[in-house]
């Protein structure tokens, strides 16, 4: 979609102070500058306010004052879920404390020695996941796939200065050879993450309804989810207050080859978490047009 081109804004130097104001002042402190960081694309990204605004006010229902405000808080709890995502990879997890709802229904899923799906969205804070799933016994390779279009220079200076992480990447390819690199994982029992929530423009999509409206959502997700014979869950990971986290996952239930029925199921699924946290849905766009 012409709205998002798989790119975060932001730049080195931008990051570069975030992390010195972490590890001399700590996290709260890193916190506190986000104050004008948020502030500053409040009164300039105008595309990306209009978005959330109209995601908050009509789709969510908040009145028009609450909607204005919470464009402002979207931004600073991103802000804030990035600073965690660098903390937490820089050796800071300790600092951390969190809740897991379903962790029995993950440990059941490797049980079956198939492997499994987790579709998540561009909610919360997936990508600290695994340093929570190391605390609870749960040993399993996961496999996010994604695009490699972050900007070079970002990705190249938080890779000289965080851990290398366990979850391993799985591109998405023209020529489709990513579905070869999910079969074999699924083959070894490890895990694969999918996000569920947004598509480039020309790639297939599939329709359906979100918080009362038809939305196109990426087809490739739900199309080899539904086809292949493992088991399917929603993982999200919510940011939470003082540097708490909340990780859930939900079964998901469908009929085989249904795509159809898991984008629904999906849906509903997704509408639960973003009404419990409306300012941690991270789709700066219009996702409705």
């Amino acid at each position: 979609m012409k709205q998002w081109d798989g790119r975060s804004k932001g730049t080195v130097l931008g990051y570069k102070i975030f992390v010195y104001v972490m590890k001399k002042l700590g996290i709260k402190a890193a916190y506190a500058v986000l104050f004008f960081v948020a502030f500053y694309y409040f009164i300039t990204a105008w595309d990306s306010n209009k978005s959330i605004y109209s995601y908050l006010r009509y789709r969510l229902k908040h009145t028009t004052l609450k909607a204005v405000f919470g464009v402002y808080k979207s931004y600073f709890t991103f802000g804030q879920t990035l600073i965690d995502k660098v903390a937490i990879n820089a050796g800071l997890r300790n600092k951390y404390s969190y809740d897991f709802d379903g962790i029995d229904l993950l440990k059941d899923l490797l049980s079956q020695k198939n492997g499994g799906i987790l579709i998540s969205a561009h909610v919360g804070n997936f990508e600290v996941a695994e340093h929570f799933f190391s605390d609870i016994d749960f040993e399993c390779q996961i496999n996010l796939v994604t695009t490699d279009l972050e900007r070079n220079v970002i990705k190249e200076y938080l890779e000289s200065i965080l851990m290398k992480p366990s979850v391993k990447f799985i591109l998405i390819q023209d020529d489709l050879s990513h579905i070869f690199e999910i079969n074999n994982a699924l083959s070894r029992n490890e895990l694969i993450c999918f996000t569920g929530d947004r598509y480039f423009e020309g790639n297939k999509t599939m329709q359906a309804e979100l918080l009362g409206k038809e939305a196109n959502f990426p087809a490739g997700p739900f199309a080899i989810a539904s086809r292949l014979k493992v088991p399917v869950a929603f993982v999200y990971v919510m940011k939470e207050k003082n540097l708490h986290y909340h990780l859930y996952a939900r079964q998901a239930v469908f009929k085989h080859r249904d795509a159809n029925a898991l984008l629904k199921e999906y849906c509903n699924n997704l509408e639960i978490i973003v009404k419990k946290y409306p300012y941690q849905w991270f789709n700066y766009f219009d996702f409705w047009k």
